[in-house]
């Protein structure tokens, strides 16, 4: 059992490596939002996404606007033993090292069990509690038990096309966003982005090795040591089998034999456990009746290009996949509802916005002679299905706009469309 002593050790070593200079931190888009809940919503906070997005740096950039706050990080290894009834003298060495805290901020706190009952009892004594967590289901699971209705929870995820441009030092500027050389200049940042993602480490050292440790970790920490899996080769060929193969309609049924398993619904726990980790996400068909969603085919998304890069061919044909796969993921992060419509004709993306507003959504890499009927037909179809007289298609670098017997139809280049520009 650690001692108070055991525990002033960890929390003034973990307070000294938060030192540092926020200025070269780029200011994520989500933190204006996270900074009005810190401060005006009495709910627990709760912050998740992937590992290695950036949540601990948000952390560190809301508490350098507070004076009385303290941190830890559960998932340092010294705490693989700590328990919810351990808290009062951890709780006594954070006051010692912090001084009397309102604000407390805990990251990765699914790695402590039972923790709600701590942030709990934290709220209940008026604190402010802070959260980052790196498994969707397990967060929510824990903290439905106890504290429903205590929580708001906002999902970060890798650089967007405008961080991706804070981040090298590449300023907008509206006046001269038109001319030409600006133009080349954005197309270019833009497809390095695809590309390259927007995973801040791997940005930073441009170093595959972290890279494949960073999926090592994913892989084996937070999904096959977590969910105890003993088909760990089968669970890795998944991976990449999706990967591979992103953006594409999948089912259960198809991926047990793409892999070997011995039954659907195997393959659905795995893919649950992969969704619950943000590395990939699941994109329903649209359908009225929610038993129907369930059962048809689901589009499968992933976290980061950087992802797709590592393990997929390097091919033209995949360069429509990453931009589709970009777009579906500044949606998400929007806190869109979601889908794909499919009645004989296909439309990648039906999204309910704010006050009901509808965005169609049709993706490709470039319009051509071979492809453009089956854009628009799609389109058509959805702006058919959903009653609306307007419809969008992002390609890489193409602007036009399509006049329709069901009305009109904006061609968009995507990096204007990502940098809010249109």
């Amino acid at each position: 059992m650690a001692t108070k002593t055991d525990y002033l050790e960890l929390v003034s070593l973990q307070k000294e490596s938060l030192s540092g200079d926020i200025k070269t931190l780029i200011q994520r888009e989500i933190y204006p939002r996270a900074k009005n809940l810190l401060t005006s919503d009495n709910r627990i906070l709760v912050i998740t996404g992937m590992r290695r997005v950036g949540k601990s740096t948000l952390l560190l950039q809301l508490m350098k606007t507070l004076t009385n706050c303290c941190y830890l990080n559960a998932e340092d290894e010294r705490l693989i033993h700590f328990k919810a009834e351990d808290f009062s003298r951890l709780n006594e060495a954070l006051i010692e090292v912090y001084g009397e805290c309102d604000f407390y901020f805990f990251d990765e706190i699914q790695n402590i069990d039972k923790f709600e009952i701590i942030v709990r009892r934290l709220q209940d004594s008026g604190k402010k509690v802070v959260l980052t967590g790196s498994n969707s289901s397990l967060l929510s699971m824990e903290l439905g038990t106890r504290l429903t209705g205590r929580y708001i929870q906002i999902e970060l995820f890798p650089f967007s096309y405008n961080e991706f441009l804070d981040f090298n030092k590449v300023e907008i500027v509206k006046e001269s966003f038109y001319l030409p050389q600006e133009k080349v200049k954005l197309k270019q940042y833009f497809k390095q982005w695809l590309d390259s993602g927007g995973m801040p480490e791997f940005l930073k050292y441009n170093d595959m090795n972290y890279l494949r440790t960073l999926f090592d970790n994913i892989i084996y920490r937070d999904i096959i040591a977590r969910y105890n899996i003993r088909k760990q080769a089968i669970l890795k060929e998944l991976v990449h089998l999706l990967a591979n193969n992103l953006t594409l309609p999948a089912t259960y049924n198809s991926l047990k034999k793409s892999v070997g398993l011995s039954n659907a619904e195997t393959a659905k726990e795995y893919l649950n456990y992969l969704c619950n980790s943000y590395f990939f996400f699941e994109l329903r068909k649209y359908s009225p009746s929610f038993n129907k969603q369930l059962q048809n085919a689901k589009k499968i998304y992933l976290i980061d290009n950087a992802f797709h890069s590592m393990m997929s061919l390097n091919s033209p044909a995949n360069n429509g996949r990453k931009l589709e796969n970009v777009i579906h993921l500044f949606y998400r992060s929007k806190g869109f509802e979601m889908y794909y419509f499919n009645e004989n004709q296909e439309c990648d993306f039906v999204v309910f916005g704010n006050e009901g507003k509808k965005h169609l959504t049709q993706v490709c890499w470039e319009l051509t002679p071979a492809n453009k009927d089956r854009e628009i037909n799609g389109l058509n179809a959805a702006m058919k299905f959903f009653e609306s007289d307007e419809g969008i298609i992002i390609t890489f670098d193409q602007e036009d706009e399509i006049k329709t017997g069901f009305g009109t139809i904006s061609v968009i280049p995507g990096w204007k469309f990502l940098s809010g520009m249109y």
